[in-house]
């Protein structure tokens, strides 16, 4: 019989963006002083479990790595500035977009707040899910129950000017 701990636990805020292809989640373990080192590991067991083939990191600090690897699960780790910085905003998106169609990626910054909203709307945009910033703006704060702010805005926008011509 195995232990609900062997489980793991769902990470706090998860929630499918493309069902069952692009998740996202605050980071494992959660942040600043209410981060628990116990709930990281259940956590990172529960996306282990639930065969979540990448996991996509924009923290600015390489938390969590070394349990990834512990554990089995690959990741990816790109750090997205508090600027926006537009060549790592294509290579993230090019990144979930290269593994997306065929694996289950999970996206996580340290919580659910304008930098990861603002690359979840920016990728529906960029990769051609939806047809406007406003309709991948509208998408994004319904999916993720948050408004977006102007970090994310600015991040759709920046997506949408990085877009592949059709």
């Amino acid at each position: 019989m195995s232990s609900k701990w062997s489980e793991g636990i769902e990470p706090r805020g998860f929630r499918w963006i493309i069902t069952e292809r692009l998740g996202v989640c605050e980071r494992p373990g959660g942040y600043g002083a209410g981060h628990r080192r116990v709930r990281r590991l259940e956590e990172i067991i529960w996306l282990r479990r639930n065969e979540i083939d990448l996991i996509v990191s924009l923290t600015s600090i390489p938390y969590n790595l070394r349990d990834y690897d512990e554990q089995g699960l690959a990741y990816v780790h790109l750090p997205l500035p508090d600027s926006g910085d537009p060549e790592r905003l294509e290579e993230i998106l090019h990144t979930i977009h290269d593994h997306v169609a065929g694996e289950r990626v999970v996206l996580h910054h340290d919580s659910i707040g304008d930098r990861l909203s603002g690359v979840v709307a920016g990728y529906l945009l960029w990769s051609g899910l939806v047809d406007s910033g406003p309709e991948a703006i509208t998408i994004a704060e319904q999916l993720l129950e948050r408004e977006l702010g102007p970090t994310a805005r600015e991040l759709v926008a920046s997506a949408g000017q990085l877009r592949p011509s059709p």
